[in-house]
């Protein structure tokens, strides 16, 4: 998973027991049939009918999901289910019992023919909820609007039967024609209103979304992976072909980095775009080991969107290698309602995130001051955080408080982390082998079937590399010390420098120097903060409502679209602003005066150390 955090918010922003054998005079049924209906949507709500396996017991609990892979959140899906009945095999109904905010007890359950519920979406109550800590990630959440969109993630419409979670389902959408569903999937039933997907078990149809919207795909091939991208744009003003290039480019340049480790045969990317009007406010991407769903809004211009899918997808998809290969017990036997957390979530989250970056300065899709820029913003971002809390304590504790408030240190100091042991195994090894080379030597011991034990791990990578890593791995990734970057930096020639940039025009801190009106939906300027030299030198003040930049009309859907178009905006471009103070309307031209911050980054400043470096960048 991989959230993203947009400084546009005026709003304020795997598996276990077999059923057992019976002799009867009709054979046992031993798999799920699921229904969902799309056809029939009311009230954003969708019909969902569930045919059990045969039933050996007199009670049975079904369950939604608490929480699923890839999310290290607690959601409670099973508190978007309204009306749950039950009935048996001559229609009449059985008693439920709801046990918590995930379960039902079914009496009578050896008579149980099918239960009936009713699924509301999470996108529509995300505004209502600010996106806080109750909210659920967007791209594991789900969409409904009638004829136009379904966000099918299906661990949010299909539960399980306790003991029953190792056996088929066979999931059939009912849906209008004019909707595609983009899955990973093979759909079984060729017309076009019905689609027909079988899952070997309850763990593998959880983790193939479907996104059903006007068809609006596209496909190709790289080295022998299909890749599909669908895309829904409400407006249709993003479209999968536009993507097409930008997304062939960044994958071909991911598989050739990655070499023989990833097998993948089909992967699917569906992009939901936000129009951010009682919509999704959650952005970034969960990973599935065949599929990734992307949630952004619309608004974001196509070149600042192409960039912003080159990481976040690009990050997803070497997910496949960890945890989707590499992993421990606690996510092989992963427990939908009573989760279990793994130590190490800087090797998840933070190596995958090294890599997605570290893939694009190896493969020449960014330069090295770009490159080394990421390094120090990770770094200062790192520096905000706990950095005195054992990183293997915050990731088996991550779903609690004070832990949990940590959990945004893995796409910081976890991809640092990765990046430490990068440098030391590259040191080690005369610049012949890097992590890469150690995810690699993982995957051939354990696998997608086989498991490591948690407090196994690091003796195994201590193993398979130097005891240097051991080390590393002991002091600054199970203890208290915090890493001193520096001093692995400079073992590839690397000292720290700063440099005055380009600042951010309305943002500052994590506060906005524009804010929005309550009662019009319009731009004003901030009363609260001392303005940066962009206002000053275009003589604006606290409290002008900004209407229009450049002729653009800045209206109450559209107001947040400013903060992405400043980002075009060059030191001396013309400008000319229509503004309102006082009550009149007048305009204001003048030049763009960008602020200037002052940014640590890193400079190569021994020659000595650039084999080392070219060894760690481009090997």
């Amino acid at each position: 998973m991989k959230k993203i955090f947009l400084a546009f918010t005026f709003a304020t922003v795997l598996w276990s027991c077999k059923t057992a054998n019976i002799t009867t005079a009709i054979s046992p049924k031993k798999e799920v049939q699921v229904s969902i209906n799309l056809v029939e949507i009311k009230n954003d709500k969708v019909l969902v009918t569930v045919n059990p396996p045969t039933i050996l017991t007199d009670k049975i609990t079904y369950h939604l999901p608490k929480m699923v892979p890839g999310t290290y959140s607690e959601d409670n899906f099973g508190n978007y289910i309204d009306d749950l009945k039950a009935f048996d095999y001559k229609g009449n109904a059985l008693e439920t019992k709801k046990l918590d905010e995930n379960s039902w007890s079914i009496a009578n359950a050896k008579t149980l023919d099918k239960i009936t519920y009713l699924v509301n979406d999470t996108y529509d109550i995300e505004t209502e909820k600010s996106f806080g800590s109750d909210a659920i990630f967007s791209p594991s959440g789900s969409n409904i609007d009638a004829d136009k969109n379904v966000m099918l993630n299906t661990h949010c419409f299909v539960g399980y039967f306790s003991n029953y979670m190792e056996i088929p389902y066979k999931l059939t959408v009912l849906h209008p024609a004019k909707l595609w569903g983009t899955t990973s999937m093979t759909d079984e039933d060729p017309s076009a209103t019905k689609d027909l997907f079988v899952s070997a078990r309850y763990s593998e149809l959880v983790e193939n979304p479907i996104m059903y919207s006007k068809p609006d795909y596209t496909s190709f091939n790289v080295d022998g992976m299909e890749i599909l991208i669908a895309v829904y744009s409400p407006t249709g003003k993003i479209t999968a072909e536009s993507l097409k290039q930008d997304m062939k480019t960044m994958i071909a340049a991911q598989k050739q980095f990655l070499g023989n480790i990833n097998t993948t045969k089909k992967y699917s990317i569906l992009l939901y775009l936000s129009s951010m009007e009682k919509d999704a406010q959650g952005f970034g991407a969960l990973e599935h080991p065949t599929a990734t769903t992307v949630v952004f809004p619309e608004m974001i211009p196509k070149e600042k969107l192409s960039i912003m899918m080159k990481d976040v997808v690009s990050h997803e998809f070497f997910h496949i290698v960890t945890p989707l290969t590499i992993h421990s017990q606690e996510i092989q036997n992963f427990d939908y309602n009573f989760p279990k957390m793994s130590q190490h979530l800087w090797m998840y989250e933070g190596v995958t995130e090294y890599f997605s970056n570290l893939f694009q300065i190896n493969q020449g899709l960014i330069d090295e001051e770009e490159f080394y820029s990421r390094i120090a913003e990770k770094i200062e971002e790192a520096k905000k955080m706990d950095d005195t809390m054992p990183f293997t304590t915050m990731s088996s504790n991550v779903l609690t408080k004070p832990y949990k408030d940590q959990y945004l240190n893995v796409y910081q100091k976890g991809a640092l982390i990765g990046m430490c042991i990068d440098i030391i195994i590259r040191e080690n090894s005369n610049g012949e082998k890097g992590i890469l080379d150690l995810m690699q030597k993982l995957s051939r011991e354990y696998g997608v079937s086989k498991a490591f034990n948690d407090n196994e791990l690091f003796d195994k990578i201590t193993e398979l590399t130097y005891p240097e890593v051991g080390a590393f791995l002991k002091t600054y990734v199970s203890g208290p010390t915090p890493i001193p970057y520096e001093t692995y930096l400079a073992k590839v020639g690397l000292t720290k420098v700063f440099e005055k940039i380009p600042g951010n025009i309305f943002e500052k801190d994590g506060k906005l120097y524009i804010a929005i009106t309550d009662k019009k939906g319009e731009i004003i300027v901030n009363s609260n903060m001392e303005l940066n030299v962009f206002f000053t030198n275009l003589g604006l003040l606290a409290g002008d409502i900004i209407l229009a930049v450049n002729d653009k009309n800045y209206k109450s859907n559209t107001v947040n679209e400013i903060l992405y178009d400043c980002e075009n905006w060059k030191e001396n471009d013309a400008i000319t602003l229509k503004i309102r103070r006082d009550g009149k309307e007048q305009i204001i031209k003048g030049k763009v005066k960008l602020p200037t911050e002052e940014k640590e980054s890193f400079k190569t400043n021994d020659p000595s150390k650039s084999a080392l470096k070219e060894a760690w960048l481009k090997r």
